[in-house]
C-alpha cells in the first residue's frame, strides 16, 4: 500500500503540473478533456471537489480548501468516475449552487456507449446517495440550484455526435422527464456542434454554453436548469469567424450581460433578460471567467500533496460499494 500511495504522489505531481487530460475524460461533446484533477467549485464556495483515479477500478473524491489546499475530506469509491468536463475551455460542471449535491459521470471507453453511470454525493460528506443508471450514451451537462435535477446530452445517432438533444432527469425518481428540453419559440430547431465555452449565472439557475454551429451559425444555448426549458441565441455578427475556439464567454453586470470574448476583447454582448445580441460599447473586464484556476500560492505541487494525503486517508478505509440501481 505504500508504494501505491507514492507512485501515485508521483503521478499526481505530473497531472498537477503539467495539467495534462487523462485518457479517457467525460467523452463527447467534450472529447480527451478531463477536468478530475481541476475539480469544481461554484461561486462563494470555501473548497473544491475534485477526483482522481487511483487504480485500475477506484477512484479518490476529495473536498479540497481554496485558501491553501488542505483536504477536508476524502473518500476512495470503487469505480472509475470524474468530475464532468462541459465545454472544450476546461469549463467543469457537476456541483449544485447550494453546494449540497455533488454529480460525477463515468468516463467513456468508448462511442457510442449501451449505459451510462452517474453517481449522486452528499458534497458535504461525499457519501454516495445513489448511482443513476441509464440505457444509451449520455454526457453531462448542468444542474439545478438545489440539485434535484440534472441535465444531460443524449446522443441520437451510433455514428454522428453531433447529433443529441438536452434530456431533464429528476434526481429523485431516478428518470428522465418524457419530453428533451427545446426552445419553446424554435421547437423544431435541432442543436447542432462543439460545445466551446460556459458561464453560469451568479445564482447557478442558467448555464450558457457557446456552440460554434457544426459549420453554420455559432450560437449560445441559455439553459434553464429550474425551469427545464431554454432559448437558443444565434450569434450572426461570429458567421464564417476563424477564432471561434479562442472565443470564451463570462458574466458581467452582477449577472445581467453576458460577454463573448476573444482574449480582452468583448466581440458581443447578449442581455439576459431579453435575450437581444449587441456589439459592445467599450471594454469591460469579466467578472466571472467560465475557466478557473487554482488560486494557490504554493503552486500546483500543493494539489499533490493534498490529494496524496487524501489517498492516504481514505486507503485506511473500506472500499465504498456503490449500490447502484436500475432506472
Amino acid at each position: 500500500m505504500r508504494r501505491r500511495i507514492l507512485g501515485l504522489l508521483g503521478s499526481l505531481a505530473i497531472v498537477s503540473g503539467a495539467g495534462a487530460a487523462t485518457a479517457s475524460a467525460d467523452g463527447l461533446p467534450v472529447l480527451g478533456v478531463d477536468v478530475g484533477s481541476k475539480g469544481v467549485t461554484v461561486p462563494g464556495a470555501a473548497a473544491r471537489y475534485v477526483t482522481l483515479w487511483s487504480g485500475p477500478k477506484t477512484t479518490v473524491v476529495a473536498r479540497v480548501r481554496r485558501d491553501g489546499g488542505r483536504v477536508d475530506r476524502s473518500r476512495l469509491l470503487a469505480g472509475t468516475f470524474t468530475v464532468p468536463a462541459v465545454a472544450y475551455d476546461s469549463s467543469a460542471s457537476g456541483l449544485s449552487a447550494d453546494g449540497k449535491v455533488l454529480v460525477l459521470i463515468q468516463p467513456r471507453l468508448s462511442f457510442p456507449r449501451a449505459r451510462t453511470s452517474f453517481p449522486v454525493l452528499e458534497a458535504r460528506n461525499l457519501r454516495v446517495v445513489k448511482v443513476l443508471r441509464l440505457q444509451g450514451d449520455f454526457s453531462f451537462d448542468a444542474i439545478s440550484p438545489r440539485g434535484n435535477r440534472i441535465y444531460l446530452i443524449q446522443y441520437l445517432s451510433a455514428n454522428d455526435p453531433t447529433k443529441y438533444a438536452v434530456r431533464a432527469l429528476d434526481v429523485g425518481a431516478g428518470r428522465l422527464l418524457p419530453e428533451p428540453v427545446v426552445d419553446p419559440h424554435e421547437p423544431d430547431e435541432q442543436m447542432r456542434g462543439q460545445p466551446l465555452s460556459r458561464a453560469m449565472s451568479p445564482d447557478g439557475r442558467w448555464a450558457y454554453t457557446l456552440y460554434d454551429g457544426n459549420g453554420k451559425t455559432p450560437f449560445v444555448h441559455a439553459l434553464d436548469t429550474s425551469r427545464a426549458t431554454a432559448r437558443c441565441i444565434d450569434l450572426e455578427a461570429l458567421g464564417g469567424a476563424e477564432n471561434l475556439w479562442r472565443l470564451r464567454l463570462s458574466i458581467r453586470g452582477g449577472g445581467k450581460q453576458l460577454a463573448v470574448r476573444d482574449g480582452n476583447q468583448t466581440e458581443l454582448v447578449v442581455s439576459t433578460t431579453t435575450f437581444a445580441v449587441s456589439s459592445p460599447t467599450a471594454p469591460v473586464a469579466a467578472s466571472q471567467e467560465s475557466s478557473l484556476t487554482w488560486p494557490w500560492a504554493a503552486g500546483a505541487g500543493a494539489l499533490a500533496l493534498a490529494l496524496a494525503a487524501a489517498l492516504v486517508v481514505a486507503a485506511q478505509r473500506k472500499n465504498v460499494s456503490l449500490s447502484e440501481t436500475q432506472h
